[in-house]
């Protein structure tokens, strides 16, 4: 009986779940982060590579 206490009392104060979330949360802050750099940047980055695109095919 005491196993079966010590079980619940285990399966309740565990927290992995917690940081699998908080680690969901910290990719997601991450994406949005680089979907706004590349929506603030996207046409200067285009640029830029097409100019390198050029100077190497000369």
């Amino acid at each position: 009986m005491l196993k079966l206490i010590a079980k619940a009392q285990a399966y309740t104060t565990n927290e992995d779940g917690a940081t699998a979330i908080e680690y969901g949360l910290i990719a997601a802050g991450i994406a949005v982060l680089i979907s706004a750099a590349v929506f603030a940047f996207g046409g200067e980055l285009r640029t830029l590579f097409e100019g390198l695109s050029g100077a190497l095919a000369e």
